[in-house]
């Protein structure tokens, strides 16, 4: 489901109204009621620029962000890109040039620098995973184990990286996971419980469930409710029998123990998509740097 004023193709909440929300909230935590360092130190009167330099190797992201940002602090500010979001980067190269009143340059320096090394970081670990499994047909997915209040700008980043984004958050899709399935009393249960439900409020959602074992998987064929079936912590041989039994009729997602060194294996067995939750909890962040340039 895409708005028409998405920022970025395919990504939903992008919107225009939910990006300066974040910025605006992000600036009020950081400058509140003043940059008291700069408005004590430098004249208002004071223009300046600044380069972004790039120290360290990997995927950058948060280029559009950071323009944004700078234009909500001073809409007088020039932002000249010479790299863009997703651009492979390496230590001494040179992402934008920004120019205006040297005050507001330092005021948004924080919050760009934070938001594009982060985002950066995230970009680089997702594009580590999807280009180890290139030639599969699985797709890296991210996770909700993301930042409160930063998860908009970390699956930006996962997107910019190459990965796509499963659900944003608890109500643009059904998941129903394992204490889920245990409270409603079973796979059965739980299932018919929610094409209920959607059909009571009017919702089109897909339905996505979590499965334990090969029992469970053919549980779920059983009551055809399903859309996704999601293969939780199963081994490769079980893997691979889950996928030959379920043949094609529902797609499924391996989920549980994933990272560089297991990935391949996991999409050589026929899965449609990995999720991998550390693309928003752990990863390095990008070194980079905000610097004056003499006047």
């Amino acid at each position: 489901m895409q708005t028409e004023n998405s920022l970025a193709e395919g990504l939903a909440y992008l919107t225009p109204e939910a990006i300066d929300h974040f910025i605006t909230e992000a600036l009020r935590e950081d400058v509140g009621p003043g940059d008291y360092s700069t408005l004590s130190s430098i004249p208002a009167d004071s223009e300046n620029s600044a380069v972004l330099k790039v120290k360290d190797e990997g995927i950058l992201a948060g280029m559009k962000l950071a323009e944004l940002i700078f234009k909500k602090v001073d809409a007088g500010l020039a932002f000249s890109p010479m790299l863009k979001d997703g651009d492979a980067v390496k230590k001494g190269d040179e992402a934008f040039i920004v120019s205006g009143s040297a005050r507001s340059i330092l005021t948004a320096e924080r919050l760009v620098l934070n938001c594009m090394q982060r985002m950066s970081g995230v970009a680089t670990k997702t594009r580590m995973f999807t280009d180890k499994i290139k030639g599969t047909k699985a797709c890296i997915l991210d996770t909700r184990k993301t930042s409160p209040n930063s998860r908009i700008i970390e699956k930006w980043a996962v997107a910019i990286g190459g990965g796509r984004n499963h659900r944003f958050a608890l109500y643009d899709m059904i998941m129903l996971k394992d204490n889920h399935i245990d409270y409603a009393g079973g796979i059965t249960k739980a299932l018919k419980a929610a094409r209920h439900f959607l059909l009571e409020h009017g919702l089109d959602l897909k339905i996505e469930i979590e499965t334990r074992n090969l029992e469970e998987v053919k549980e779920v064929l059983d009551t055809s409710l399903a859309d996704i079936i999601m293969l939780d912590n199963f081994g490769l041989d079980a893997m691979r029998e889950a996928v030959s039994v379920i043949k094609g009729k529902i797609p499924t997602e391996a989920s549980g123990n994933v990272n560089l060194d297991t990935v391949l294996d996991i999409a050589q067995t026929g899965v449609d998509f990995i999720s991998v939750g550390s693309l928003t909890y752990s990863y390095k962040s990008l070194d980079l740097s905000l610097k004056a340039l003499k006047s």
